[in-house]
Parts: C-alpha cells; sequence; structure tokens
C-alpha cells in the first residue's frame, strides 16, 4: 500500500471551509438562527464568503495544482460509463484524485453552489434586506432568481446527501476518502491511473500562486461587504 500526497492546503482549506460556510448558510435560513439577532444578514454575508471561495475554486481548477485541475478529474461519458459499470461489478481501476464520476459530482456541485450564490445577490424580503445586486434588475428577474435560489437549495440537499453517501461506499470498499481531505494523502493499494508526478517546487509554486488567486478572489467579496 502507497501513501500519495493528493489534495494540497489550498484544495482542503477550500473544501472545508465550504462544509462550514454551507452549514452556516443552511442553519440561518432553516432555523430561527439563534444565537444571531438578524439570521439573513449572516446569512448574506455567508454567501459573499462563498462566492469568494467559489471563484478561488474555479480560478484553481483551471490554473492550481494536477489533481485541483478540470482537466484531470472531468473524463469522457465512455470513460465515466465504463467507471461506473466496474464499480457496480466491484473493481473499479484506483484514482489517487477523483474518480470519473466523482468528478462529474464536483463539477455539478460547483455549478450549483456557484448559481445559489450569485442568484442571492438579487434577493430581498421586501422589508428589512436587500442584496447588493437586488437594485440592478427588474422586479421579474428578482422573481426569477428567488425562485431559483428557493430551487436550488433542495438541488444541493440532494447533491449532498448524494456526496455523503458516496463517501459511505468508498469507505466500505476500502477508501477514505475523509482522512485524506485532512492529510492530504491518500492510501491506495494498487497503482493509481493518475498518480502525481509534482515535486516539491512545483507545489512551493503553486503556494505562491494560491496566495495570489485568492487575494483576486477576495475582491469580489470585499465590495459585497461593503456594498
Amino acid at each position: 500500500m502507497t501513501r500519495l500526497l493528493v489534495w494540497d492546503i489550498p484544495v482542503r482549506l477550500f473544501h472545508w471551509s465550504l462544509v462550514a460556510l454551507v452549514g452556516l448558510s443552511f442553519y440561518t435560513m432553516k432555523t430561527e438562527g439563534a444565537p444571531f439577532a438578524f439570521p439573513v444578514e449572516i446569512h448574506a454575508r455567508s454567501g459573499y464568503l462563498l462566492l469568494g471561495l467559489l471563484l478561488f475554486r474555479w480560478l484553481w481548477g483551471l490554473l492550481g495544482s494536477r489533481h485541483a485541475r478540470f482537466s484531470s478529474f472531468l473524463r469522457s461519458p465512455g470513460c465515466t460509463i465504463d467507471y461506473g459499470r466496474r464499480l457496480l461489478g466491484g473493481r473499479p481501476p484506483a484514482f489517487a484524485g477523483h474518480n470519473p464520476l466523482g468528478g462529474v459530482m464536483v463539477l455539478v456541485m460547483l455549478l450549483s453552489l456557484s448559481f445559489q450564490a450569485v442568484s442571492g445577490l438579487f434577493m430581498t424580503d421586501d422589508i428589512f434586506f436587500s442584496a447588493p445586486l437586488n437594485g440592478w434588475v427588474g422586479d421579474d428577474a428578482v422573481a426569477f432568481f428567488q425562485s431559483f435560489h428557493h430551487l436550488n437549495a433542495n438541488l444541493l440537499v440532494v447533491l449532498i446527501a448524494g456526496h455523503l453517501l458516496a463517501l459511505v461506499v468508498h469507505r466500505v470498499k476500502g477508501e477514505r476518502l475523509v482522512g485524506a481531505m485532512f492529510t492530504g494523502r491518500k492510501a491506495l493499494e494498487r497503482r493509481p491511473e493518475d498518480e502525481p508526478d509534482a515535486g516539491l517546487k512545483s507545489r512551493v509554486a503553486s503556494l505562491w500562486l494560491a496566495l495570489a488567486l485568492g487575494a483576486l478572489s477576495a475582491l469580489p467579496v470585499i465590495w459585497l461587504w461593503h456594498a
């Protein structure tokens, strides 16, 4: 068995920050929001931070480390179907990063979360709260964004449940995905089809790139926070 460094620090920070902010967002809308006096404001600010995180992840998916890049885990429909067939057969090929089905799930969740964060910028309760971009569009557009926001929230619940179920399935098959997202290292019994080839120098360069992209992604968050 080998232990490979797969998930870099930016990916791990993104993942657990996303978990915390999505949890906070659902909590402030699906409960009374205690101890917050004005839960909708906390919900909105959580959304701004989510938007910054997601912007970073889209950029990191294009420019980041090997297993973070979309090109490393988004595969052809034929390859994805073949992996699903072999998974059902009990002996799928090993992947250090996201497997083909996991890659599809990552893309769908990123799209859904991004649409959720963007649509939230147009929301209003017509009483106390109006999001920063609410006045930029007409009433019909606002109604559309609000309907989409609520419907997509239900879709996100389904996607999150599917993600958790996938973690259980992989754990039963001996693959500890949760632990790998904490340590960055993944234990594999077989040589993976996507074994990383990045050395220390490239990882250090990736951290500097992550800092630059993080600063860029923070700019819209700062503007929204003070809008």
